[in-house]
């Protein structure tokens, strides 16, 4: 990488993943982009499936139809040959075979394509869907409406480097993240970004590489540059429907020792010993619900999903002053006025507009001198449109509140706002 693109990111996040879906618009995009995070993935025993959408045939636009044929068969042998050198050869390619340099006119095919192969994985690597290249930015497109739900998404550009400037703010700087590659990865991937001899030398007439030495100096570096891709929008209710259809507790809310210890934490930052009435969006289980009410003179908790709604009734069965209900925020959220309002594990999956809303609500509700309470898991949940680092400092940032409580754990954030 030359000395104008040095920039110093966070690292990867070292998570375990089952199985990988990578997509390439071309043969050696995924090599270029991403061959030492996917050495490491593959030697830490994630399965990864490996899906081309072209053959790349078009590599060179002046070329016959038969020579464009014989391209694409060419480019599938350096495939294989370039997997070999990465230690990779039991990844076997998935060949889409649509057309090169025209992926964006058949984006919905590929969408498709992608969506069967999809079901199952945990993350999913794609082109960064704002590439110079038309080709990665469908692809990239493509695979994010393939996704699962529940699918990690991080994207790898490719152009960005040699067509784009450092300082452009299209570039989501914010999102990146480097993966440090160790000197085995960087010296397969040399020898893998070899095998793709026709992108290396002049084409048929004479044409200019593909691959220059000024390109290649951009991923010849010991680091690789990652997008995270979160959702555009709030995480749907039917991917928690799903979660409490298979299991009865799904995040072991009631006996890990993170939630245990969680939720003394918050109970005892709580700066009134008593509140008249308090709310509790997202109440889950239950478990929380239950040991604020001993706290509370009313309280109200709610969840979109009924089988939350059924547990946690059951889990304050007895308890006259609490009324559990189905309903969203910022829609459940009573006008007002309360004494508490208490968000735990919510706020980082709703997306811009219902985040907005919600904290408007919540200023709306609480009365003067009345506490909002937040706590939020560090990592960042894939179904999250942000992590909760961001929710929390869009709650900072509202006029109407002011910190009382401010706690920075390993695993998670903790804050306490009053209603100015």
């Amino acid at each position: 990488m030359t000395v104008e693109w040095q920039r110093k990111f966070p690292e990867w996040p070292d998570d375990a993943f089952d199985r990988a879906l990578v997509v390439a618009a071309h043969p050696d995009d995924e090599t270029l982009g991403a061959s030492g995070l996917l050495q490491h993935l593959h030697g830490a025993g994630t399965a990864v499936t490996l899906a081309v959408a072209t053959d790349g045939e078009a590599a060179f636009p002046d070329s016959a139809p038969a020579e464009r044929r014989e391209l694409g068969r060419v480019r599938r042998r350096e495939l294989r040959e370039s997997l070999r050198a990465q230690g990779l050869s039991d990844v076997e390619p998935v060949w889409l075979g649509l057309p090169d340099s025209a992926l964006a006119d058949h984006e919905a095919e590929l969408t498709a394509a992608l969506r069967e192969r999809a079901a199952g994985h945990d993350l999913v690597l794609l082109p960064w869907p704002d590439d110079p290249h038309p080709d990665h930015r469908a692809a990239g497109r493509a695979a994010l409406a393939a996704a699962p739900v529940s699918a990690h998404r991080w994207s790898y550009p490719i152009w960005l480097w040699h067509q784009r400037s450092p300082s452009d703010p299209g570039i989501p700087w914010q999102h990146a993240r480097s993966y440090g590659l160790t000197d085995r990865e960087r010296g397969a991937k040399a020898a893998a970004v070899a095998a793709f001899t026709s992108q290396l030398k002049p084409g048929p007439r004479g044409e200019d590489p593909i691959l220059p030495p000024e390109v290649l100096a951009h991923f010849a570096g010991s680091a690789e540059t990652f997008f995270r891709e979160p959702p555009a929008r709030s995480a749907p209710t039917s991917r928690f429907v799903q979660l409490y259809d298979s299991a009865e507790d799904p995040w072991h809310v009631a006996d890990a020792w993170y939630e245990r210890r969680k939720r003394r934490l918050l109970l005892a930052s709580l700066p009134d010993e008593r509140y008249g009435t308090a709310v509790e969006p997202g109440c889950g289980l239950g478990v929380l619900t239950r040991e604020l009410a001993a706290r509370c003179d009313r309280l109200l908790a709610f969840d979109p999903v009924q089988a939350a709604v059924d547990r946690a009734t059951r889990a304050v069965a007895g308890l006259s002053e609490v009324d559990v209900y189905r309903a969203t925020v910022p829609d459940g959220l009573p006008t007002g006025p309360v004494d508490l309002l208490v968000y735990s594990e919510l706020l980082y999956y709703l997306d811009d507009t219902d985040l907005d809303a919600t904290v408007e609500a919540s200023a709306n509700a609480l009365r003067p001198g009345g506490h909002l309470a937040a706590v939020h898991w560090r990592p960042w949940a894939p179904e999250a449109p942000r992590d909760g680092a961001e929710a929390h400092a869009r709650l900072l940032a509202h006029p109407a509140f002011e910190p009382v409580v401010s706690h920075t754990d390993e695993a998670f954030l903790l804050h306490v706002l009053r209603r100015r």
